[in-house]
């Protein structure tokens, strides 16, 4: 847990949740947050497995994986692959296309290009390549006649390379796979339906879960059976979670958008994972139990 990155805060809050919830259950638990020797303290320790509660970069993008993999520890969730290409906005776009998931429309751009001029027609979103929890992320809304002049600045610290995508109106969803089973769709809102960002996701009150989400069975297996294709599109394993915009007004059955897949998904008391094992009568240490005995090396 912990890190370097910009959701080091959430992953301390992730990975002390589940050291209690694992303790509980009876474990030897030894909590790790991770500096640049991660590798001797491994292997100092010489532990059974690795519950990997790192967020963001380093974390979920393939490197500690793959440092997992080189001493031979056994980890939890995605493997090297999986988890650097569903780091990559850009490039899980296209595997998830490829696999029939529906992406919003839109192109990799640099910063500097996004800030000089509108580089595709308002609305649309601006999110770094390889970012989570919506560090970065930039609503630019129709009628807006500047580009967003934020991302061109000299201390922007979330990358070159943007996605810049087809703003998707309508209901924020998102559906969890465990295994291979698509848990329940949660709904989820904000006050005043201000964007899903930082704080909507980690202050307590920042945002409601709808669960299960007020969607026709129609759009709600939907939803269920394109989280579990993007599960597998990808080679994730244990948890992962897709997240979703519907808007219901455009077509004949509204219009469904996978907007990205999370391999690491939060583990803190406002997390949307914990929710859906709920709903099914699994509690937080249950779940967090599950996890650990799924983890391995490649597989």
């Amino acid at each position: 847990m912990g890190g370097w990155s910009a959701e080091r805060p959430v992953s301390l809050k992730s990975g002390m949740a589940v050291a209690g919830a694992l303790e509980a259950k009876g474990y030897r638990v030894t909590p790790l947050d991770v500096q640049r020797d991660v590798a001797r303290r491994l292997t100092d320790l010489k532990p059974d497995a690795a519950f990997n509660a790192l967020h963001g970069p380093f974390g979920e993008d393939g490197t500690i994986q793959g440092v997992l993999e080189l001493l031979q520890v056994p980890y939890t969730h995605s493997g090297v692959l999986a988890s650097a290409l569903a780091m990559r906005k850009d490039l899980a776009k296209v595997v998830l296309a490829a696999a029939g998931v529906p992406v919003p429309q839109g192109k990799t751009v640099s910063r500097y290009e996004a800030a000089k001029r509108h580089v595709v027609e308002p609305p649309y979103v601006l999110k770094p390549v390889s970012e989570g929890s919506s560090f970065g992320v930039v609503i630019v809304h129709e009628g807006r006649s500047h580009p967003p002049q934020e991302v061109g600045r000299e201390d922007w610290p979330y990358g070159e390379w943007l996605v810049a995508e087809r703003f998707v109106a309508g209901m924020e969803l998102t559906c969890a796979v465990m295994g291979d089973k698509a848990l329940d769709v949660i709904e989820i809102r904000t006050p005043d339906d201000v964007f899903y960002d930082y704080d909507s996701k980690y202050v307590p009150g920042g945002s409601k879960h709808i669960l299960p989400a007020p969607l026709k069975p129609k759009i709600y297996h939907k939803v269920q059976e394109l989280a579990l294709r993007a599960h597998r599109a990808l080679g994730c394993r244990g948890v992962s979670r897709a997240d979703f915009r519907f808007d219901p007004d455009r077509g004949e059955d509204g219009e469904l958008a996978c907007l990205e897949v999370n391999t690491q998904p939060g583990m803190t008391g406002t997390s949307l994972v914990p929710d859906a094992a709920a709903h099914i009568g699994m509690s937080f240490a249950d779940l967090a139990q599950w996890i650990v005995e799924d983890a391995s090396c490649d597989r």
